[in-house]
């Protein structure tokens, strides 16, 4: 490995170069920001750093996209202006101190009305929102994918609200389906792709060649998907 890095505008972008015997140049931003640019064994060196700068703003993007899902950095303390992750957005907390108990969405900014303005309470009725708003959308999701999988499954799984510590979703023998309630914080592609994954696996239970064709023929984007939902568990 040799450390590189090239200026872009006031940024510094710091990779490491590994040459080996490929065709083409890659770029692999890695969840913890780290960038690898892996060239041919004869590419000039000047060429390489080139391409680094012309994919720079890209790279930039990727690495603030992998930052936002860095977990736990700090203790939530559920106070105004603290970010908080739904369907892929950062959202702004704004505690309002007020009889009902409620949670709207608007412009940016998450509104917890709650007659107590403690952490824990507040922690309890987000958490509450949270599970509330993944029954929803999972659904919606489940009733919108389904029926590309009417060829292979003739009823609609059960699906069921369950947190898990390292998995997003599984599903049984009986075909009930089990999803994470965090995964409701992803982007709604990362959640039709948890979906359409334990939907295949209904079809073929092992993860064997039919299984990622089927799972290609009905998402064929899943790979990007599916690298979203590393970041967010890394």
């Amino acid at each position: 490995m040799i450390d590189q890095q090239i200026a872009f505008g006031n940024k510094n972008i710091a990779y490491q170069l590994k040459y080996t015997q490929r065709k083409t140049l890659g770029i692999q931003i890695h969840p913890s920001g780290q960038v690898m640019v892996t060239a041919p064994t004869a590419s000039d060196p000047k060429a390489i750093k080139a391409k680094v700068r012309q994919k720079a703003p890209w790279i930039l993007r990727q690495i603030s996209t992998f930052l936002k899902y860095q977990p736990g950095t700090t203790p939530r303390r559920y106070l105004n202006g603290e970010s908080h992750l739904y369907l892929g957005r950062q959202y702004r907390l704004k505690v309002v101190n007020e009889n009902e108990q409620a949670i709207k969405v608007y412009r940016g900014q998450l509104w917890l009305y709650h007659p107590k303005a403690d952490a824990q309470s507040l922690q309890q009725q987000l958490e509450k929102w949270y599970v509330s708003r993944a029954k929803k959308i999972f659904h919606q999701v489940l009733d919108v994918v389904f029926p590309k999988f009417k060829r292979y499954l003739k009823v609609p799984p059960t699906v069921f609200i369950r947190k898990m510590s390292t998995r997003w979703g599984s599903c049984t023998p009986s075909g009930r389906i089990i999803l994470n309630p965090e995964l409701i914080k992803a982007p709604k592609g990362c959640i039709e792709y948890v979906i359409v994954h334990e939907l295949c696996h209904l079809v073929h239970h092992n993860h064997t060649k039919e299984f990622y064709r089927l799972l290609s023929r009905i998402l064929p984007n899943w790979e990007k998907w599916k690298k979203r939902l590393e970041v967010i568990l890394a």
